[in-house]
């Protein structure tokens, strides 16, 4: 129950390749908030969870190889934050960059294309803006955090 079948020092390797392997294609995978997920993103955040378990343990089931994989993964997340409120580098790496969509009315399709964003989300942010149109929007941001900013255009009288 208490003796680890691998050497300590491995779930901690183990552990440290498969967050930095997951946090790399979750970063390939776009800009999109834990509240914005669809039915199928959660799917495979429990099969991305199911399928590593194995790969962070090495099949162990002690009562102690689970903690040290969660502390190694709760130490290197909190040393990821740490760098990147003190490194713009490493921020800019983890967070991205904002995405300017909409600019002076027009939409940017490209820039909708290059982060898989459907028509439908960016006007469902003008109209949670309060405005009728895109063509009301000054700039339209995709923040790195997976929220759409809208400017509205001022108005003149």
């Amino acid at each position: 129950m208490f003796s680890l079948s691998l050497p300590w020092w491995e779930f901690m390797a183990r552990g440290a390749i498969v967050y930095v392997c997951i946090l790399f294609l979750v970063r390939l995978s776009g800009k999109r908030t834990v509240g914005e997920f669809t039915p199928f993103d959660l799917v495979v955040v429990i099969l991305i969870g199911e399928s590593t378990q194995g790969a962070m343990t090495g099949g162990d089931e002690s009562v102690l190889g689970a903690p040290i994989v969660a502390a190694t993964l709760i130490a290197l997340n909190m040393a990821l934050g740490f760098l990147s409120a003190r490194s713009k580098t490493v921020d800019r790496l983890l967070e991205g960059e904002p995405v300017l969509l909409v600019r002076e009315g027009t939409v940017l399709q490209r820039a909708l294309r290059a982060n898989n964003l459907p028509p439908s989300d960016l006007e469902e942010a003008v109209r949670k803006a309060g405005l009728s149109s895109v063509e009301d929007v000054a700039l339209g941001v995709l923040e790195t955090n997976g929220e759409i900013t809208i400017v509205p255009k001022t108005r003149q009288a």
